[in-house]
């Protein structure tokens, strides 16, 4: 598509969005502190952005029970890697480059925490055996070395309605991860009898 009008530099976001000032502009620091513990500890579901070598990104979600992301000190945090499907797109693009980006939800709660950093692979037993859950260990974890923290506002969460029940979407018309599959991967099927298999596996292979 043709666009005519496009910002290009910084200068030109600039003439339309002052800069950030007093909070919002000082509230980044480079560590968890025991406020970013706190949300930590709250939080069941984490988001996680990286870039592989062939440039693209890619957001993948993570979710266990709250408190889930270990806080091994002020400067690492360890997220368990649970049983998927294999892709393993994250970890992948982290051996190219191990940049890596999160943000912390909490059911509820309007505010988010943001951690930017730099990430590992390990296999070390004494932090996997740690992250046990139903007596099985992670396979392995995302160990991320923090350079960049800060919290966000609630205005995403406010607009979306996220957390509010009455304002969520009639989920009629939303396509099941079955008919994903067979619209996507072109595979034979049956999408009632693939969904089936799909909701077997959520039961039965979380751990």
């Amino acid at each position: 598509m043709r666009f005519e009008d496009v910002i290009a530099t910084e200068a030109e976001l600039r003439q339309i969005y002052p800069p950030a000032t007093g909070a919002a502009a000082e509230k980044v620091i480079d560590r968890i502190d025991p406020v970013c513990r706190r949300y930590i500890a709250a939080s069941p579901f984490v988001l996680i952005a990286t870039m592989g070598a062939d440039g693209l990104l890619d957001i993948s979600p993570k979710g266990d029970p709250a408190g889930f992301v270990r806080v091994l000190d002020e400067h690492t945090l360890a997220v368990p890697d649970r049983p998927g499907n294999n892709r393993m797109d994250t970890f992948g693009n982290i051996l190219a480059n191990p940049a890596v980006g999160l943000i912390f939800l909490i059911p509820g709660h309007r505010d988010t925490l943001r951690v930017s950093g730099r990430a590992r692979l390990v296999r070390d037993a004494w932090l996997l055996d740690g992250m046990a859950v139903n007596g099985r260990a992670p396979t392995l974890a995302l160990v991320i070395d923090v350079q960049e923290v800060f919290t966000h506002c609630p205005k995403c969460a406010i607009r979306s309605g996220l957390w509010e029940p009455e304002r969520w979407p009639d989920l009629a018309g939303v396509p099941s991860l079955a008919e994903a599959l067979l619209a996507h991967s072109a595979l034979p099927g049956d999408a009632a009898a693939l969904q089936e298999r799909i909701d077997l596996s959520s039961r039965d292979s979380l751990y």
